[in-house]
């Protein structure tokens, strides 16, 4: 009977310890993306930051990210961010959005 007692500890121990690794993990994970989240969003308010300096300088607003690169300095790790630049006219903001690619594991 103790033998049976002892099995049955031993048990929900291993689970515990399961449930506990599995929690962890998860934080750990939704760490990491909040993260990646707030890195690409301080990537585009640099963009954006450049874009607006751009536009007092130039009376108008960059045609391209490439533009920016080349005039304004920018730097962006392609590789870690899909940037998506759509400007509209040069007397409007383009339309900016900087997403985190899969993290590669």
């Amino acid at each position: 009977m103790r033998m049976i007692r002892e099995h049955k500890f031993i048990t929900v121990c291993i689970v515990l310890a399961f449930l506990v690794t599995a929690v962890v993990l998860a934080g750990v994970l939704r760490s990491d993306e909040a993260d990646r989240k707030a890195r690409a969003e301080s990537v585009e308010e640099t963009i954006r930051e450049r874009v607006l300096q751009c536009y007092v300088i130039e009376n108008a607003y960059p045609e391209s990210l490439k533009y920016l690169e080349d005039n304004y300095g920018l730097t962006v790790n392609k590789e870690e961010y899909k940037i998506i630049y759509m400007p509209f006219a040069e007397n409007l903001p383009p339309d900016i959005r900087v997403i985190p690619k899969e993290a590669k594991r």
